[in-house]
């Protein structure tokens, strides 16, 4: 069986039952797939591509690999703390990390594949949705992927064009927007543009999958029809 693991932050982790209706995209991916993939999250709230590798997740992960299996790296919301530890600069240590999760991988024999982190729900006033919204780090990925023949899935770009054919009412609805008294795990409600709610998560999985489809990954033979 072959294995889809994902190194990423809260966009895509899995969530504890004190933090639904949150949902991470990684938690949807499964449904893409035919049962010969198994996928295994190891995403973690408020990990920058730095703290993820400083604190031994990606060790502990590697211990998983297996010939064949695919990694998916998605980092960015978090390394744009650059006042704190996890911070990193764009075009610097960013990089630097980027470069550590590819060369792990290829020495296990896994895939890396780059996803460029997910837009936030931040509109200008002009009705647009933020292009810098996550800076340069999208950029800084697709051109380091790009340089050393990475995979590489622009998700940054896909979730701003998607999202900006509804309007920002609409929008809403994918991201952690309760009014108070509607979820008991935020009584006094939540106006959040960073996180997902269910049909968030499915919505950006399936962006990933529509990404997936456009290359000539050997993981595309093992999509499958979305099963409710």
């Amino acid at each position: 069986m072959r294995t889809i693991h994902i190194a990423g932050d809260s966009t895509a982790s899995i969530k504890d039952m004190s933090a639904r209706p949150e949902t991470g995209w990684g938690e949807a991916f499964g449904n893409f797939f035919q049962p010969a993939i198994q996928i295994n999250n190891h995403a973690k709230n408020g990990r920058s591509s730095k703290s993820f590798i400083e604190e031994g997740r990606l060790a502990r992960l590697k211990k998983e690999f297996q010939t064949g299996d695919f990694l998916l790296i998605q980092f960015g919301h978090n390394d744009q703390k650059i006042t704190e530890a996890k911070g990193t600069e764009p075009f610097g240590s960013y990089l630097d990390a980027l470069s550590t999760y590819a060369q792990t991988a290829l020495a296990s024999h896994v895939q890396p594949i780059f996803l460029t982190p997910v837009t936030r729900r931040l509109y200008l006033k002009n009705g647009q949705l933020d292009p810098n919204c996550l800076g340069e780090y999208p950029q800084a990925m697709k051109q380091f992927a790009q340089k050393n023949n990475f995979p590489i899935l622009d998700v940054f770009t896909r979730s701003q064009t998607t999202l900006q054919q509804y309007t920002q009412e609409e929008t809403k609805s994918f991201y952690l927007h309760l009014s108070p008294g509607r979820h008991g795990n935020y009584p006094s409600g939540l106006c959040d543009n960073t996180h997902f709610s269910p049909e968030g998560a499915a919505l950006v999985a399936q962006l990933v999958v529509e990404l997936l489809k456009e290359t000539d990954l050997p993981l595309v033979q093992y999509l499958n029809v979305p099963h409710k």
